[in-house]
């Protein structure tokens, strides 16, 4: 009996052909995947955004809270903290990603912009260089409001030195869990 690998396929086939709806329905959930992170509506995202944000708020303690944004992706770190300023009362956009000039979020109250980087960091630190980057990036930019840099980490003194004399507001872990905490109040 002489058994061939074209021998094999073709005695598969009708088996493999009858899984054909299998691979449809396979096929069809990867393009719908793929298309709710390409195209999903900005109503859809902000939904999403506050059920992320309703499902931060029973933390035992600010520790955990710290943790679960720590495990966030920096996309959805991003989308959390233009989240929590719309809570506070700006009206925000994410501009984050790959190529966003240094600025995450543009949040604007009272006919004034406000620029916000997020970094969110587990182990590193925020260094005098990353403020440097934002402080660039806010130059052309920045006319009357405020530049907020927020971490889920620390700043180094190197940094805090450099933001002293600067329209910028450091924001640190702690820091934040008090602006999430007094959003929930």
């Amino acid at each position: 009996m002489n058994i061939t690998f074209w021998g094999i396929v073709k005695s598969s086939l009708p088996v493999i052909w009858n899984l054909w709806p299998v691979w449809l329905m396979v096929i069809a959930i990867i393009i719908i995947k793929i298309m709710m992170e390409i195209v999903l509506p900005r109503e859809f995202r902000e939904i999403r955004n506050l059920l992320n944000f309703k499902r931060g708020k029973d933390w035992r303690s600010d520790r955990d809270l710290l943790q679960w944004l720590r495990a966030m992706k920096p996309s959805e770190f991003e989308e959390y903290i233009s989240t929590l300023f719309s809570k506070l009362g700006f009206k925000t956009k994410t501009v984050g990603g790959a190529y966003d000039g240094g600025i995450d979020v543009v949040a604007e109250k009272d006919g004034i912009k406000h620029y916000i980087q997020c970094k969110k960091f587990i182990t590193s630190k925020v260094t005098v260089h990353d403020m440097r980057d934002f402080y660039g990036a806010l130059a052309d930019k920045l006319v009357s409001g405020k530049g907020y840099f927020i971490t889920t980490n620390v700043f180094t003194l190197e940094a805090e030195r450099f933001a002293e004399d600067k329209p910028i507001e450091l924001i640190d872990g702690n820091k934040l869990i008090q602006y999430i905490k007094s959003v929930k109040k």
